[in-house]
């Protein structure tokens, strides 16, 4: 934990990190976000200062406000993310699910469209010397490379990320400089008075909602921002954001001077990107290396943090079991194979889909509006656990649902030039997690308990009774009973009535995870003094859950200690004081077709069947060694014999 307690502390190594990793999606949108407010507009004084004061206003209330002074402080054990937040106020009420589970889609939607526009603005920086160049065979190269590297584990490169990042920001911001310098005035676009101006301007085709749509793009990453607050600490993001910010309003406001020097023309910005423009041109071909440089650890961070997002809706119940590596000793560090190449299909998809970055702004931003506005929701959950006055966390409230709101509004506008695209990617990703959360509350509605009590001198006339052949020196059952006194009647018909299974001593394992990210405890109750054992695993949202390996420490612990023998009680294999052997009965449990389930409840139940086919078997989710394993089907709930008529013909 020494690790996680020094990455709170504010150094210059932390500071250069937080650069590398969580500025990059925020850090590449100036990229675009001109682009898309200007569009096929002619450009006029009203539309370029009210631009820039709107970008200004958006990054103060919305990424400085609402994510690096008030969201940050929701920190779990030093964790961020919508998944943490969740946990913290989860407690507070059950509809808050629903939120969480939305804002996760949303988020995992938005790593699709991510490094296709960021690469692709990026690139696209080429054709001002090259018109007829065409980019996209060199986006898909350079996506294809990313998805392919992350099986390696990005640390290597992640220690290149802060210099690179640190490069970028100060390029812009001097970039912006260089042309302030030619019409200093600029600065009074600051002013929140030209925002205003704008938005109720009437000129033709500045539709208020649709430039509100694009300035929404340069707030894009602050939920990234919060994601990765475990990897840098609070103190390090906010001080960071201070030199970041202002290099990004610098390079807004050069931007905003070369636009006013072509006022009253048309510009075809594909061709006459203002980010490249503000360029010397001996510099162009550097700043489109730095650009490209950029983009793609701006992507390498969404990939990581959808990573994060997955493993930690795995351990929460909210996916399907998938295979989780972890390619590196670094802290926080995994990657998921099946997710990889999800996103990578999605990425490639999107740039056959959308060709060109200017067509790819449509689809952007909508799912993140939609994120935004759920952490909003967890966040005012938050802010009420933590006693705060009610007005205050109304006013938290009513501002933000307003703002985002409008975003939302701003952004619905683009769905059918491509908002629709990320929306079904998001709903898709939601009927997974609802599915998935919602079958293993219908089946644990079917789940029987019983009294432990009641077995205890059965188990333990089994476990002498010689006549029976021994099945294993230590069993071991994973058990769903978050009470130490019950037991599911399944585990219990395994033992007496399937087949017989004599042991030496009965283990019954109980995983709980708990919303401390990182906690690993254990708790053990003899409930039979060596005969039958319960050990209660806590374990945090983000611990991988390799229950062989744990139990195998538990049980090396307590023969230390003298409270268990797991010697052999065969004779020949006693005396030379040989361990017994351990097999661990895995119970699946199969729906029976006597289920009276509404049509909702059986349609959840078949689209969970066949997640079930692509996700790991309990057995490899629990990390349990398979040769040591027997998987038992039981139907999940059998017709009780006197609820069946039959007559007997005498």
């Amino acid at each position: 934990m020494s690790n996680h307690k020094d990455l709170q502390k504010l150094t210059a190594a932390g500071l250069l990190i937080s650069l590398g990793i969580i500025y990059g999606d925020i850090g590449t949108s100036p990229l675009y976000v001109f682009k898309a407010i200007v569009g096929d507009r002619t450009i006029s004084e009203t539309l370029i200062l009210g631009g820039v004061s709107l970008i200004f206003w958006t990054l103060t209330l919305q990424t400085t406000l609402k994510y690096v002074v008030i969201t940050l402080r929701a920190d779990n054990k030093g964790e961020g993310g919508i998944f943490s937040l969740f946990s913290l106020v989860r407690r507070r009420a059950k509809w808050l699910i629903v939120p969480a589970v939305i804002g996760g889609c949303a988020l995992l939607a938005d790593g699709i469209i991510t490094p296709p526009i960021t690469i692709s603005s990026a690139i696209e920086g080429l054709q001002t010397s090259f018109p007829h160049l065409h980019t996209m065979p060199i986006v898909i190269a350079i996506i294809i490379f990313l998805f392919i590297i992350q099986q390696f584990g990005t640390s290597l490169v992640g220690k290149a990320f802060g210099p690179m990042m640190f490069i970028w920001f100060t390029m812009m911001g001097v970039l912006g400089v260089a042309f302030i310098i030619q019409s200093p005035t600029i600065f009074k676009a600051l002013n929140p008075y030209y925002a205003f101006q704008l938005l109720t301007s009437h000129a033709p085709r500045s539709h208020p909602l649709i430039i509100i749509g694009a300035v929404f793009l340069c707030t894009t990453g602050a939920e990234a921002l919060y994601s990765d607050l475990g990897h840098c600490g609070r103190k390090n993001i906010q001080i960071s954001w201070i030199y970041v910010k202002t290099c990004l309003v610098l390079n807004y406001l050069g931007q905003s001077v070369w636009l006013l020097q072509h006022n009253g023309n048309v510009m075809d910005l594909n061709l006459h990107n203002p980010f490249y423009e503000i360029m010397p041109p001996w510099f162009l071909y550097y700043g489109i290396g730095i650009a490209t440089v950029a983009a793609v650890i701006a992507s390498q961070a969404l990939i990581s943090g959808s990573f994060t997002l997955i493993a930690e809706a795995v351990r929460l119940n909210l996916w399907p079991k998938v295979r989780i590596n972890y390619p590196s000793e670094q802290k926080g560090q995994l990657y998921v194979p099946s997710v990889n190449w999800l996103l990578c299909a999605g990425c490639v998809g999107v740039v056959l889909l959308f060709e060109e970055s200017a067509k790819m702004e449509a689809a952007y931003g909508l799912s993140i509006t939609v994120a935004m506005l759920m952490t909003t929701i967890l966040v005012a959950n938050f802010l009420r656990r933590k006693k705060l006055p009610t007005y205050i966390v109304g006013i938290f409230l009513v501002v933000y649902l307003l703002i985002e709101g409008t975003f939302l509004t701003g952004n619905l506008v683009k769905f059918v030039n491509g908002g629709w695209f990320t929306l079904s990617v998001g709903f898709f990703l939601f009927t997974i997690m609802w599915t998935w959360h919602t079958a293993r509350k219908i089946r644990n509605r079917y789940v029987k308990f019983i009294e432990i009590e009641d077995y205890f001198s059965i188990l333990k006339e089994l476990s002498d009774d010689e006549t029976v052949p021994k099945y294993a020196s230590q069993l071991v059952y994973l058990t769903s009973a978050n009470f130490n006194s019950e037991i599911e009647s399944k585990i219990v018909y395994s033992i007496l009535q399937k087949q017989p299974k004599r042991a030496d001593v009965y283990w019954l394992v109980h995983v709980d995870v708990v919303d401390e990210p990182y906690k690993k405890e254990y708790e053990v109750d003899f409930l039979v003094p060596n005969k039958v054992i319960r050990v209660d695993f806590k374990l945090g949202f983000r611990v991988e859950q390799q229950i062989n390996l744990l139990f195998r420490k538990v049980v090396e612990d307590l023969v230390k200690k003298g409270e268990v023998d797991i010697t052999s009680t065969y004779k020949s294999l006693n005396k030379h004081k040989i361990v017994g052997d351990f097999r661990f009965v895995v119970i699946e449990k199969v729906l029976s077709r006597s289920h009276n389930l509404s049509f909702y409840e059986s349609f959840i139940m078949a689209f969970y069947k066949e997640l079930k086919k692509i996700s790991l078997s309990e057995e490899r989710g629990f990390g349990l060694d398979l040769s040591f394993v027997t998987v038992e089907k039981v139907p999940l709930m059998l017709a009780a014999p006197e609820t069946v008529v039959i007559h007997r013909v005498l």
